[in-house]
């Protein structure tokens, strides 16, 4: 189950990847937003889009016992550890690497691959740690 779990979050992972470095790739090129403010924008449409696949997907066989928006919330809450680590890469790498500017969605994946683990580790042991069987 762990590894089963792990692989649906990775495939969610390049979901909420593809989401975020779209949007802020989007938002720089073609919006004229900085790389900071269209940053915000871009973790909260994937971050939305990644607990849409994971509680369908990733975590079926558990339950969080939250309503929806609770759940959302707290989602979103748990992913905070995990986007500061993401952002501290993203904003380290524009800041060392000064040509990113023009190419966030680099650094976006940069700092996605390193916030994954932490990521997985707060909504598989915290959100959705009840198997739905145990109800």
């Amino acid at each position: 189950m762990l590894r089963r779990e792990a692989a649906m979050f990775a495939v969610g992972g390049v979901i909420g990847l593809v989401v975020d470095a779209g949007v802020v790739q989007l938002l720089v090129t073609f919006a004229g937003w900085n790389a900071y403010g269209a940053r915000v924008v871009s973790f909260l449409l994937a971050a939305t889009a990644t607990w849409v696949w994971n509680r369908r997907v990733t975590f079926a066989a558990r339950r969080s016992g939250r309503s929806v928006l609770s759940e959302w919330g707290h989602w979103m809450g748990l992913m905070t550890a995990g986007a500061l680590v993401n952002y501290a890469v993203y904003a380290g790498l524009l800041a060392g690497f000064p040509w990113l500017y023009r190419w966030p969605a680099i650094a976006v994946t940069a700092g996605s691959v390193v916030a994954a683990l932490v990521n997985f580790s707060t909504a598989r042991g915290v959100l959705f740690r009840r198997s739905k069987s145990s109800a």
